[in-house]
């Protein structure tokens, strides 16, 4: 993986992935996207894709994605990439996934992401947006943890991208009531904490695996109209539209949407470099957990970066995982 454009310091919120991926030679790099049959997921296996890489789109619905396959050999005129079933939130699927694959792996894009308008469960009582956003792509990971790791030894290491969200500043991990047994449901914040798990996953996994030559990072791709926002309830629109009135955020296009995605993938500082938070196609600044997301639009918490917490969420999650 070599790449010859300018860092990621000389980015902004609106430069566009393929803009990042300029002058980026991705030949023998193998990919895969989750939730690569919509939005940030069809921009960010494009962009690889163009750039010469070997993209595996992971997705729940193949008929979707075949689509999707097609339209990306079509506009970029290299190698169709291959569609794989996926669904975060079934166990059996994710390991059926694993199985199935042979061979390096030398990124691992985790930008599946699941919205919720009311409480709902998977087979195992998890609450849904948890189960799918982090347990998921956990359980995703160290099943590819031996393909990363050969991907790693080829060259110049292996990379994970963790697509989070602004959202974590409104929640951390309630580790006392993890799956909304005892507290009242509230959708926004149970994507909250799934999304500062994102963080905090890229924080252990990196702590984990850097001596295998594996990274994590973890990305905000901002404000973007795609499908999450379906299922969202008239109080989480309303949210939404009063946010960005008040100019806590500004929407982006999917193609600068993907951008940050695209700079943790590919930009040489951070081949060998994890534990980070990308927000505006460039690292965030940390800001307290009292914070007013109002003020501070941008930055990551606290709680989303914290090893301790990393780790102790790791270790919960594993249990899970395991049980």
């Amino acid at each position: 993986m070599t790449a010859h454009g300018p860092l990621s310091a000389s980015f902004t919120a609106a430069t566009t992935a393929a803009e990042v991926a300029r002058d980026v030679d991705l030949a023998g790099v193998r990919a895969i996207v989750t939730g690569a049959s919509s939005g940030l997921g069809i921009e960010t296996a494009r962009v690889l894709a163009a750039a010469g890489a070997r993209v595996t789109l992971a997705v729940r619905n193949t008929i979707a994605g075949d689509a999707v396959a097609a339209a990306i050999e079509s506009s970029t005129g290299r190698i169709r990439p291959r569609v794989a079933r996926l669904d975060l939130a079934d166990r059996a699927a994710v390991a059926s996934f694993v199985d199935a694959w042979s061979g390096p792996l030398h990124l691992l894009i985790n930008n599946a992401g699941v919205v919720t308008g009311g409480l709902e469960r998977t087979r195992e009582g998890w609450e849904l947006q948890f189960a799918t956003n982090h347990l998921g792509h956990l359980a995703l990971t160290l099943g590819l943890h031996d393909a990363l790791a050969r991907g790693a030894a080829e060259g110049d290491g292996a990379r994970i991208v963790s697509v989070s969200s602004t959202a974590h500043m409104r929640a951390g991990i309630d580790f006392d009531d993890l799956q909304f047994e005892r507290r009242p449901y509230d959708p926004q914040i149970a994507y909250a904490q799934s999304k500062t798990a994102n963080s905090l996953f890229a924080v252990e996994a990196t702590r984990l695996w850097s001596s295998d030559g594996i990274v994590a990072n973890a990305v905000n791709p901002g404000g973007v109209a795609t499908g999450l926002q379906r299922n969202f309830t008239a109080q989480q629109k309303r949210s939404l539209d009063a946010a960005e009135a008040a100019g806590v955020f500004t929407y982006k296009t999917v193609q600068q949407g993907a951008a940050t995605t695209m700079v943790a993938a590919v930009a040489p500082e951070y081949a060998r470099s994890g534990g980070h938070y990308l927000d505006d196609a460039r690292e965030a600044y940390t800001v307290p957990n009292d914070a007013d997301l109002a003020h501070h639009p941008h930055g990551v918490k606290e709680w989303a970066l914290d090893p301790a917490l990393a780790e102790r969420l790791w270790a919960v999650s594993t249990d899970l995982l395991s049980a």
